[in-house]
């Protein structure tokens, strides 16, 4: 496989030129299973982050996932290699890593597309649908998305119109992964050179569809819980695929709930409907609370404007508002660290030449 079949582009080969003049050689993170698998012109390696860039990350989201390009030492053979920094994402998709760590978590880097699984047996829930938006568009990554499971559901076109009317602009389609209903029209994005991420929870079918889009029987897949249409974890680990037509397929670990990272951009481009409503308040800090002459209250009592929607979307916000709050204190404490640490320096020279 050349480095173009793994979506190299000008953009990545010039951004590592100054990594080709210290003898590192170019490669894609494919999989991640523990440590990292490597697709590069030589073949696959096994690799780990080199000490200094997990030392320079400024967090988790920082450090390679599946889809980077990354500039790595070669080792020996039959040994690891070191990956010495990783070049400049085009997109990003990012989550709030599990846990009370306030950390970022990057889910998958360098996708073009990002398709958006819902199922349709029962574990359809519309504001988890909003959050895989606002998180798709703050990647930079276009969203799709995708009505899984058509076979289990009574009325699907009636779940499209709804999920078309809280995604603004972004291509729905109704498949079925099992029989492949509607498969050949999700097939059409699958373009050469092109990276494509599934992302949704637990049991939406993303590995039935990774199997369909490929041809072959690469993911182990499940039956879901039938009592609560809940799935299992049919993939353990983030993995890229390369389809028959070319592009590049990433498949994820199915994701028990998404707490976002950065949120704004993606908070405008998803409630895009709320903000312009929002532009006709009397007042520009209006909380659509109780102030008088509200468009965003006006709008509801007219039935224009979905209450559910708006709850979503302040539930989004304040949810953004507190991790700005908790990111700008974990920022100031480092810095305090920081200076802490070159006193502390300072003050064991000042030692030594006093001696």
């Amino acid at each position: 496989m050349t480095l173009e079949d793994l979506g190299w582009t000008d953009a990545f080969r010039a951004a590592f030129a100054e990594h080709a003049a210290k003898g590192l050689v170019p490669g894609r993170v494919i999989a991640q299973r523990g440590m990292l698998v490597l697709a590069t012109e030589r073949g696959e390696v096994l690799a780990t982050s080199s000490g200094r860039l997990r030392h320079d990350a400024n967090d988790a989201g920082d450090l390679p996932t599946v889809g980077d390009w990354v500039a790595i030492q070669m080792p020996p053979e039959g040994d690891q290699g070191r990956i010495q920094a990783v070049l400049p994402r085009k997109s990003a998709f990012t989550r709030k890593a599990a846990g009370k760590k306030t950390s970022g978590q990057a889910v998958a880097a360098n996708v073009d597309t990002v398709f958006l699984l819902c199922g349709l047996d029962g574990d359809y829930n519309p504001r988890r649908l909003e959050r895989y938006l606002v998180g798709t568009w703050e990647s930079g990554a276009r969203p799709v998305v995708l009505l899984n499971k058509a076979d289990a559901c009574a009325d699907p076109e009636s779940v499209r119109l709804e999920v078309e009317a809280i995604a603004f602009g972004v291509p729905v389609h109704v498949c079925s992964a099992k029989t492949g209903d509607g498969v050949a029209e999700i097939a059409t994005y699958l373009r050469r050179g092109e990276t494509i991420a599934l992302l949704g929870s637990s049991g939406v079918g993303k590995s039935t569809l990774i199997n369909r889009l490929l041809g072959e029987q690469l993911q182990r897949t499940l039956e879901v819980r039938a009592h609560d249409a809940r799935g299992r974890h049919a993939t353990t680990h983030r993995e890229l695929f390369l389809a028959p037509s070319g592009a590049l397929v990433i498949d994820t670990p199915g994701m028990r709930e998404l707490q976002l990272w950065d949120s704004d951009e993606g908070l405008e481009a998803t409630f895009g409907d709320i903000e312009e409503v929002a532009a006709g308040c009397a007042y520009g800090n209006c909380r659509h609370e109780t102030e008088p002459d509200c468009a965003v209250r006006d709008a509801i009592e007219a039935g224009t404007l979905d209450p559910e929607r708006l709850a979503s979307w302040r539930k989004l916000q304040k949810e953004a508002a507190s991790l700005r709050i908790r990111t700008d204190a974990l920022a100031r404490s480092k810095e305090k660290q920081k200076i802490k640490s070159v006193h502390k320096a300072m003050r064991e020279q000042y030692k030594l030449r006093d001696r």
